[in-house]
């Protein structure tokens, strides 16, 4: 199976935003193996960039033209999309939403350019907890939408520490590279 992230920027912005998709590419080879280790599945991984350019309000992507793109690139290849955007409608409390083999985030800029930290920190952990609930879905989980985001409530309000992971993929209690949901709850 395929797991394809897929980065949208702005036309404008596209040149000053190429460390951020060098991170999507370190961030998404990191899932295959996080995938791996939690759920037991194999992904070959794929990534790339989805270039937007301005448009009228008539005209503008949202989440609907993605669920459209991803069914032209065919149902059958799980598509992630990060997004410049907030999904309209979401059961998520990441900023994100999630159907069959879709995926989709909000991909929040970092303030200060290169800041590798603040990525993991608002960006990985939002894409574990779509990733996370697309799992569980497929594995028949009745109620994973509420587990995922009784845990995420744990992380931003009772200090519930992220999963940290270093450059080579695996957990550290150094500076971490990537920061994903506890699962520990889930009983996996």
């Amino acid at each position: 199976m395929i797991l394809h992230f897929i980065f949208l920027e702005k036309e404008e912005e596209r040149a000053k935003r190429q460390f951020e998709y060098e991170y999507v590419k370190k961030m998404a080879q990191f899932f295959k193996v996080w995938i791996k280790e939690k759920f037991g599945k194999d992904y070959e991984i794929q990534c790339d960039e989805m270039i937007t350019k301005p448009t009228n309000i008539f005209q503008r992507i949202d989440t609907h033209t993605l669920i459209r793109d991803h069914e032209q690139r065919g149902k059958d290849i799980y598509h992630f999309y990060l997004t410049h955007f907030r999904p309209l409608w979401t059961d998520s409390t990441c900023d994100g939403y999630h159907a069959e083999n879709f995926g989709m985030v909000l991909w929040q800029k970092p303030k200060e350019e290169n800041d590798e930290l603040y990525l993991a920190e608002k960006n990985c952990t939002a894409v574990s907890n779509v990733i996370i609930n697309e799992q569980l879905r497929q594995m028949g989980r009745k109620k994973h939408t509420r587990e995922v985001n009784d845990i995420w409530t744990k992380h931003l309000f009772e200090q519930l520490e992220f999963e940290q992971y270093g450059e080579d993929f695996k957990r550290t209690d150094g500076k971490p590279t990537f920061l994903t949901m506890d699962t520990r709850e889930l009983n996996l």
